[in-house]
């Protein structure tokens, strides 16, 4: 993976990281909002909102366009489409694991079954 990628795909996980900035993705994912509307659920100042605003902003998850005095903010999802297409590289690895240890899962009771009627 190119050096930017992998800076824009560290950058995203960072952004994501914090639950209040994942509630806000989550509120904007159900269309824009202003600042004071994505801090209504909050117990926390306008200041610490915007601040983690601009996190998401410089990971490119967030959007703000200028609408006269209306600032709206909305998702940017393709930060997202790229963490699940990393994400996706790693499927057939863990589908596998999962798959060994289910195997040795079954096993497992299979000899415990057969141990319980030997008692």
């Amino acid at each position: 993976m190119p050096v930017i990628e992998e800076v824009r795909l560290s950058g995203t996980f960072a952004a994501l990281a914090n639950s209040t900035r994942r509630a806000i993705l989550a509120r904007l994912a159900e269309g824009e909002a202003s600042v004071n509307e994505l801090a209504e659920p909050f117990d926390l100042t306008l200041p610490t909102i915007s601040k983690h605003i601009k996190v998401l902003e410089g990971a490119g998850l967030v959007v703000r366009s200028h609408r006269a005095q209306y600032r709206p903010c909305t998702l940017e999802p393709s930060p997202l489409e790229e963490i699940s297409s990393w994400a996706e590289q790693y499927r057939p690895v863990w589908e596998a694991r999962f798959d060994r240890m289910n195997g040795y899962v079954t096993h497992l009771m299979k000899q415990r079954r057969t141990a319980d009627n030997d008692d």
